[in-house]
């Protein structure tokens, strides 16, 4: 069975390369035929160009397809647009049994349009979890229009029975970036500084998001959060943000950092695995990422969650919520530091996701889900 059927992963970010990669690999390793669509962050160079690391760190005998769907100022609806008009000609081309897309971004959700409307199975990452912005309503409307479910807890499922999917539909697989996380193949920290010329032996990782549903705030959000790094006095390891709209905003704020050279190390990308192991050592994570609120806990490291962009999803004590304010931030940071390092496991799997993901596609379970999905009522399932 496996040598005939091919799965397609849709990658658009770093982050979300870093995500699926293990499961990439996995499904490769078990016999199955294995493309990837790579689109998005991946072929601009404002953010390290990382389609060379997709190129890098996938078997060659994996076919891998590049499409550029953004030039500068493209907003996110024409992303979403130009990735529909790329990804229809691949599916066309390669003519895959599954499309596999993960998360919230504007490539997932042309991932999920195109799958639908071309009767291609759909399977989604990470659904059914909360975020906030335009991120949240991407990630449900992702998950209406995508016919398998793979979550990483039992509150995830439960979400997405209440989104009206069917039960069967559903996988609960863990989050398979702690199979990296987890894995003792982590590059060591002094292989990481050297690898990024990171001379600090005490620094924070910073990363700061466009929030796409306020452009103004999100302007004025930048100035103070730039302005609490420099006026902190720690040191930074700074990774650009991601590709939404307002991005060059930030990267604009980022310039002011740069003529501190011997506090600040920015980075457009870095590779997962050492990002992973960067993040693992730092004194704490400060800006907006998901990061904060999943990897960083994970690790035992505080993070400052700075306004809304994270709304709703898992809070710890490790997590220090604050206002876009530079005086807050800069407070938050300062009790982040003193905080006590306490790993929180959470509910976000066992590490073997990728095992969960092999099991499901000998079985077939992924390849037989139905493509005419019918809303399942809350009251049939109680």
């Amino acid at each position: 069975m496996s040598s005939s059927r091919h799965i397609a992963f849709l990658t658009g970010t770093r982050a979300d390369y870093g995500k699926i990669k293990p499961l990439i690999l996995a499904a490769h390793e078990n016999g199955f035929r294995v493309s990837v669509f790579a689109t998005g962050m991946h072929l601009l160079p404002q953010f390290g160009r990382t389609i060379k690391e997709v190129r890098r760190t996938l078997p060659k005998d994996i076919t891998i397809v590049p499409f550029k769907n953004q030039v500068e100022n493209d907003t996110m609806d024409v992303v979403v647009a130009k990735t529909i008009t790329g990804l229809s000609a691949f599916l066309t081309k390669m003519q895959p049994d599954l499309i596999a897309i993960h998360g919230d971004r504007p490539e997932a959700l042309a991932g999920a349009i195109t799958g639908a409307l071309r009767n291609t199975r759909v399977v989604h990452i990470e659904g059914g979890e909360l975020s906030g912005t335009i991120d949240g309503i991407i990630r449900h409307a992702v998950s209406k229009m995508s016919h398998v479910h793979l979550v990483a807890n039992d509150e995830a499922r439960a979400r997405l029975i209440q989104l009206g999917e069917a039960s069967a539909s559903i996988h609960v697989i863990g989050s398979p970036d702690l199979d990296i996380m987890m894995s003792p193949a982590l590059p060591t920290l002094k292989k990481a500084r050297a690898r990024y010329k990171i001379d600090f032996d005490e620094y924070q990782v910073a990363i700061f998001h466009p929030v796409t549903t306020d452009l103004d705030a999100s302007k004025h959000a930048a100035k103070e959060f730039v302005a609490a790094l420099i006026e902190s006095g720690r040191n930074y390891v700074v990774i650009h943000p991601n590709n939404d709209t307002g991005h060059e905003h930030i990267l604009r704020e980022y310039e002011l950092l740069r003529e501190i050279p011997q506090r600040f190390r920015i980075f457009e990308s870095l590779r997962f695995e050492y990002f992973l192991t960067l993040l693992r050592n730092a004194q704490a994570l400060v800006g907006n990422s998901s990061a904060g609120i999943r990897e960083a806990p994970i690790y035992g490291v505080p993070s400052v969650d700075v306004g809304d962009r994270q709304r709703g999803r898992y809070d710890g004590p490790s997590i220090f919520p604050c206002p876009p304010n530079r005086a807050e931030i800069k407070a938050a940071l300062d009790s982040a530091v003193a905080a006590p390092r306490v790993p929180q496991l959470g509910s976000f799997g066992d590490g073997r996701s990728s095992e969960h993901f092999v099991q499901l596609l000998k079985t077939g379970q992924l390849f037989d889900a139905p493509v005419d999905k019918v809303f399942v009522d809350l009251k049939d399932v109680m």
